[in-house]
């Protein structure tokens, strides 16, 4: 029976891999830094969060970028003492971009909330040893354009910024989000144009979403390679945008792609962040956590991730 399109994409994907692994075996002996972004587990404390992570023997943390104002959010102090205890580095940071501190907005105080708020994480990233920060160029759970010039805007406003993450050392990674939650840069393609515009050695990378991706590229896997060197954080939840494994996401070709991209080297994560569905998911930031459901999300997802990513090197 001939191969459906995708399969036949798929084909491509793992063809490539077997041979890098005949090329270098020594890549069953690595691993890809598997972090976690916490936003989503709502008011629990970070001390708890660490001792669940820690347990499952994730070793990086994505931090929710809390910052919202001079008195509100993390303090580098107490987050090291913490992650410290439990032997937890922060990969980056999730910068939470909404209609108060959006990049394209057509109002000027929310566009200068926008600076602001990226350069109080990036004083917390700095701080706390964080190499990337997430940038959204649109406000999320917005999903109409305010005019034909919000583009414009965003890169001009981000642009205004981009300095500061050359000072502080930390890589602007733009996330594509699907077209349902934002009106701006919803695929790899978007992105990189987006990052062409801004034209900045501060704004550089990627942070892929494979949920986002599902709705919005062709062929997830092959979008991650034509990410290339720029992806340097991957988002990841099943096509229910749940846990690892209860849906129908194609692990094994996002490990493969990974893998091929060379993602074991350097500051490059993988970063599970299983919301659930839903156009607006930063309720969940305010939510009251369910420490059984939590606990099972992250054990199913590592669990599965792992074992997904010892099965693709037996291909060999």
């Amino acid at each position: 029976m001939k191969l459906q399109n995708y399969e036949e994409k798929r084909k491509y994907i793992v063809s490539a891999f077997r041979q890098k692994l005949k090329k270098m075996p020594e890549l069953k002996k690595l691993e890809l830094k598997l972090s976690w972004s916490n936003w989503g587990f709502g008011l629990e404390s970070l001390e708890h969060t660490a001792r669940r992570l820690a347990r499952h023997e994730i070793k990086w943390i994505e931090l929710h970028g809390n910052r919202y104002g001079d008195d509100l959010g993390y303090r580098s102090k107490d987050v090291l003492a913490t992650l410290g205890r439990y032997n937890i580095k922060v990969s980056g940071i999730c910068g939470i971009f909404g209609p108060e501190n959006d990049l394209s907005s057509n109002s000027g105080i929310a566009r200068q909330n926008a600076i602001d708020y990226i350069r109080r994480q990036l004083e917390l990233c700095h701080a706390v040893g964080a190499s990337y920060l997430l940038v959204v160029p649109g406000a999320v759970g917005r999903s109409r354009p305010y005019d034909d010039s919000e583009f414009e805007r965003s890169v001009e406003t981000l642009r205004i910024v981009a300095d500061s993450f050359v000072q502080t050392n930390v890589r602007a990674a733009i996330e594509p989000i699907n077209s349902a939650e934002v009106s701006l840069v919803n695929t790899i393609s978007d992105a990189r144009r987006y990052i062409a515009a801004v034209d900045h050695p501060g704004v550089r990378h990627i942070n892929g979403d494979v949920y986002h991706m599902q709705s919005e590229e062709a062929n997830i896997a092959q979008s991650l390679l034509d990410a290339g060197e720029m992806l340097i954080n991957i988002h990841l939840a099943d096509s229910t945008r749940g846990a690892l494994g209860s849906g129908s996401l194609d692990v094994d070709a996002v490990l493969m792609a990974l893998y091929l991209l060379d993602y074991t080297e350097g500051q490059r994560f993988a970063t599970p962040e299983p919301l659930g569905p839903g156009g607006n998911p930063y309720p969940a930031m305010f939510g009251k956590p369910d420490t059984e459901v939590l606990d099972k999300l992250v054990a199913d997802t590592v669990s599965y991730w792992r074992e997904r990513e010892n099965q693709i090197k037996s291909l060999v």
